[in-house]
């Protein structure tokens, strides 16, 4: 999960801790950090435990069948609670951030596509496509779909991340392949939480 603790990295400093509840159906909403952070699970994938503390959230969804130690796809979740109130500090700051991050772990096979600047009801974020052709020790390459948000209170993340075998050279980003995952997950939502509201949160769904 090295893309993973890259993109947490990448929010040493701040602090946050939350929870997710599972939905009978592949529209994920899940409460972290104060706000409620939703999309559209693709068929397929399986959501696995939490990893959360004081500072960091983290929750991945498999393919059926994989785990942690061996899976070819994984989408996740992270949020941090923001703490830095700098407002030139926006989504594509983070973006460029997750992107410096990754790139430390694949200097000479590294590659990045952004697709620019978004708004998620109302929040900034920014989207890009990260690609790393070799990772040590096992030299997979990876690439990786990121939605970064810079909502009020925190910084999330939404990432749709792939394995496959090493490629010796700068992997090509293939657009229209990341940007047809891209629309499988949407729609993105950010939502406050509603006191006394439980799973499904209808009102994140309007």
């Amino acid at each position: 999960m090295r893309f993973a603790s890259a993109l947490l990295a990448a929010f040493s400093g701040l602090a946050g801790s939350a929870a997710i509840a599972d939905t009978p159906s592949s529209t994920i909403i899940a409460p972290v950090l104060g706000q409620l952070v939703g999309f559209t699970l693709p068929d397929g994938f399986v959501i696995q435990k939490e990893d959360a503390d004081a500072a960091r959230y983290f929750r991945p969804a498999l393919l059926k069948g994989e785990n942690s130690d061996n899976w070819t796809q994984m989408i996740s979740i992270t949020g941090v609670k923001d703490t830095d109130k700098d407002p030139t500090k926006n989504a594509q700051f983070i973006a460029a951030n997750i992107s410096s991050s990754i790139q430390k772990l694949c200097p000479d096979t590294f590659s990045v596509k952004p697709f620019g600047p978004t708004t998620i009801d109302g929040q900034d974020a920014f989207v890009a496509v990260t690609s790393c052709g070799k990772i040590e020790p096992d030299k997979h390459s990876e690439t990786a779909l990121t939605v970064a948000i810079k909502a009020r209170e925190a910084v999330y993340t939404i990432q749709w991340a792939e394995r496959a075998p090493a490629n010796a050279e700068n992997l090509t980003i293939d657009e229209s392949k990341w940007k047809a995952r891209l629309k499988q997950m949407v729609p993105f939502r950010i939502c406050p939480v509603v006191p006394g509201e439980k799973a499904p949160y209808p009102s994140c769904g309007k």
